[in-house]
């Protein structure tokens, strides 16, 4: 190792003296054109770096399934409505139904049927007290009426197929004719009935009353009265209070009392044959259908006499209107029926009607003279 040192020594020695040589021979000489670099090829750009990817969202919790609902309760079937009421069924015994006063008291019964949906049925007995009686029996026996309005033809006659009703549970109100032997009052005579209208005994005083006002002047004055029915008890009643206040009247005589019936047919006969015996009749007095036929009689007669009907008919009111009559006993009807109807319907439904009802309240005054009658219409037909 140490012998071979120099040697490399040398030889390093020599090559170090060629390349100083060499290296200035190439600085004389022409300079030769170097190539042209090579273009460095462009640099690849360095990848960018990837994004990170994105976290991955925690996938959202699934809701929780909701609540089912719970199924929903069966309605429960709607209840089926209650059969609607049977209408009111009311009975109505009436005097005739040929008797234009009993019609206008239907007119007011059908008027407060109609206002409430109510039915009624008009039972014609054509004045016959019995008759009236069986209708009013069989009536009860077949149990379909809520209640009775009771036009009696015989008010004492009526009251045990009356108190029979009433034990039934059947309401009975009686119209115009009391139900009793009393005719002077308005009040019951049996328990549990109820009445509307006038006490026949007040209607035959004010009647009389009205004759002997129409006399004035004239003395002696001579008055004829056309009965009602003589066999009808209210008549007889209303025709001894008439005779009972002439009788007491100064300077006023009864000249004739003779049945006129309630058809203008009878007032004319009556009225004639009252012409034929009795030359001199100051005033005359009846029902106003008897009053309309004796109206007839007097003009055949040539007669003049002052004249006054019993009810407030149309005719009749219209005749003391024109002056062709002295007054009228005036009276509302139509309205005495409705009125009667609906206490019968209160008594029906567990209601508490009066006991009574006073028929005269439903006109101005009862006397109804040309000065008093004004406007007032009759409310029936004759």
């Amino acid at each position: 190792m140490t012998k071979s040192l120099p040697r490399v020594v040398a030889l390093l020695l020599t090559l170090g003296l060629l390349a100083a040589a060499c290296g200035d021979d190439e600085a004389d000489g022409p300079i030769e054109q170097q190539p042209a670099q090579a273009e460095p090829e462009p640099a690849e750009p360095e990848p960018a770096d990837e994004p990170e990817p994105a976290e991955e969202p925690e996938p959202a919790e699934e809701p929780e399934p909701a609540d089912e609902p719970e199924p929903a309760e069966e309605p429960e079937p709607a209840e089926e409505p209650e059969p609607a009421d049977e209408p009111l069924r009311v009975a109505f015994f009436g005097f005739a139904a040929a008797n234009g006063f009993a019609q206008a008291t239907w007119a007011g019964i059908q008027e407060g049927a109609a206002a409430i949906g109510a039915e009624v049925e008009f039972f014609d007995p054509v004045f016959d007290a019995n008759t009236q009686i069986s209708q009013i029996q069989d009536a009860i026996t077949a149990g379909d009426w809520d209640a009775f309005v009771i036009q009696a033809n015989d008010g004492n006659a009526v009251i045990p197929v009356i108190e029979e009703a009433l034990a039934a549970g059947i309401p009975v109100v009686g119209e115009f004719t009391p139900i009793g032997p009393d005719y002077s009052t308005i009040e019951p005579q049996v328990e549990g009935l109820i009445f509307v209208g006038a006490a026949p005994v007040d209607n035959g005083v004010i009647l009389a009353e009205m004759a002997i006002e129409a006399c004035a002047g004239t003395s002696p004055c001579n008055v004829a009265f056309l009965e009602g029915f003589r066999f009808l008890p209210l008549d007889v009643a209303r025709t001894d209070a008439f005779h009972s206040t002439i009788a007491a009247a100064d300077g006023v005589e009864l000249l004739a009392s003779v049945e006129g019936g309630y058809l203008p047919d009878t007032g004319l006969s009556a009225a004639q044959d009252v012409f034929v015996a009795h030359g001199d009749v100051h005033v005359m007095v009846g029902s106003s259908q008897a009053i309309l036929g004796a109206e007839q009689a007097a003009n055949d007669a040539e007669v003049s006499v002052k004249l006054i009907g019993n009810g407030g008919a149309r005719q009749a009111v219209d005749a003391v209107r024109e002056g062709r009559w002295h007054g009228v006993f005036l009276d509302a009807e139509r309205d005495a029926g409705r009125t009667a109807f609906e206490l019968a319907v209160q008594a029906a439904t567990g209601g508490n009607p009066p006991s009574s009802f006073d028929a005269t309240t439903l006109v101005p005054n009862v006397k109804g003279t040309a000065d008093v009658i004004g406007d007032f219409e009759g409310q029936w037909e004759i």
